[in-house]
């Protein structure tokens, strides 16, 4: 606004206006302005009403229950390249990768405060994962999350077949999943010490064996 006022003024002062071209000029520009912040005011107001609760930065971390933490711990360090922090020696550690993290703890006993908690822990039952160990046994699940994808850096998918061939994780024909055709992506699925379904993905580049077909 400041620069359209200037600019006016020296108009006015170079002869090209005169006092009443730059009256109704100021106006017009004030008018301008009034309707253009007006505007803003209600898109701002309109934007406040759809934003979201909250805004996800990056993924925290994923809990594993697993039978032996130790065998996930080094399953996922030793295949996935993950660092291993805060290994209590017994039921627990975490495994970072990038600014995210697997945290991998041996299966929660229930606390055998009543008769089905008890029940539950004579049997092994892993009691109540969500509820942190609390006695009574959960409930059947009516939905899961069925995997999780890792994307890994330099990518091929042949020496990615080749390594999980060799680990015993794979076989030799073992197709990529290119998730329904995305283009230059590849992945493939394997199950991890406890039986869940781990992805490994990555982006293919031009000379890549799924961009060969």
């Amino acid at each position: 606004m400041k620069y359209l006022i200037a600019k006016l003024l020296r108009d006015f002062e170079s002869g090209l206006m005169n006092r009443r071209q730059l009256i109704e000029s100021l106006a017009v520009a004030a008018t301008a302005v009034a309707a253009s912040n007006e505007a803003f005011a209600q898109d701002t107001a309109g934007a406040a009403k759809k934003h979201p609760a909250f805004r996800t930065a990056e993924l925290d971390h994923i809990s594993y229950q697993v039978k032996d933490y130790r065998v996930t711990r080094d399953f996922y360090a030793d295949l996935m390249g993950m660092e291993v922090r805060n290994d209590n020696g017994k039921t627990q550690c975490e495994l970072y990768f990038g600014n995210s993290m697997l945290l991998a703890r041996n299966h929660f006993r229930p606390r055998p405060e009543n008769a089905e908690g008890a029940a539950a822990a004579a049997a092994g039952g892993g009691g109540n994962p969500a509820g942190g160990g609390r006695a009574g046994r959960r409930p059947p699940p009516t939905s899961l999350v069925d995997h999780i994808s890792y994307r890994i850096y330099d990518w091929d998918t042949d020496q990615v077949r080749e390594e999980l061939v060799r680990r015993g994780l794979a076989k030799s024909d073992s197709k990529p999943d290119t998730g329904g055709g995305i283009k230059d992506y590849s992945s493939f699925h394997v199950s991890d010490p406890d039986g869940f379904n781990l992805q490994i993905s990555g982006w293919a580049g031009v000379n890549d064996a799924v961009n060969k077909k």
